[in-house]
């Protein structure tokens, strides 16, 4: 079935507000681990394939910082929490407070690096779970890893069990500022959710979406 031109833009919507939610969850726990008051939303959620989803991020050779883990229980898939070098560098900066923090060449900092891991558990967490208080699925997350690498060899890892024909990404954008920042200045990143095969179905199905519709 393709999904993506079955889905609605209602449908859309539910994801973008799971997203929201646990957008609102991710901020409450940045803002405890910074003591600062963070912010975070949803600008856009879309649906692409495979093949869109490599050129999406300007080809498989550009460089990514990425924490990924796989999903398990009711529809297993894999998530990745995505920031361009630039982005994640900024955002580690603010995290440890420290301005020469560089993702350029290793050896990096293993400071800076565990406050990124940090921060990916906390978004990934948050939205998985909002994601299963509204589906009513049981979906849990293996142990996240850390990745900085070019993002055709991050991707790859979490589509072992995927055939590359006809499969599809969501794309959750997300922005993350502190309260007296401007839009302009916030750090954009993006959730990559890889439904398994079956798990699209299981997802759709409970989010509303059936095949006779």
């Amino acid at each position: 079935m393709d999904y993506i031109n079955f889905i609605s833009s209602t449908h859309i919507d539910i994801l973008k507000e799971v997203g929201n939610i646990g957008a609102g969850h991710s901020a409450t726990s940045l803002s405890k681990l910074l003591e600062k008051k963070i912010d975070m939303n949803v600008p856009d959620v879309k649906i692409v394939s495979f093949n869109d989803l490599m050129e999406w991020v300007g080809g498989p050779d550009v460089v990514i910082a990425s924490v990924f883990l796989r999903i398990e229980g009711d529809i297993p898939g894999s998530l990745f929490f995505v920031l361009s070098i630039e982005q994640a560098e900024r955002f580690i900066k603010q995290l440890i407070g420290d301005d020469q923090f560089s993702l350029k060449e290793p050896p990096y900092n293993e400071l800076g690096l565990s406050a990124f891991q940090e921060l990916g558990n906390i978004l990934t967490g948050s939205y998985l779970s909002s994601l299963s208080d509204l589906t009513d699925l049981t979906i849990y997350p293996s142990v996240p890893a850390l990745t900085i690498d070019m993002f055709g060899a991050v991707i790859s890892h979490g589509l072992i069990e995927l055939s590359h024909a006809g499969d599809f990404a969501i794309i959750i954008d997300t922005a993350i500022k502190e309260e007296d920042q401007l839009e302009k200045d916030s750090v954009k990143g993006h959730f990559f959710l890889l439904p398994d095969p079956d798990s699209f179905k299981k997802l759709f199905d409970a989010l509303g979406v059936t095949d006779e519709e």
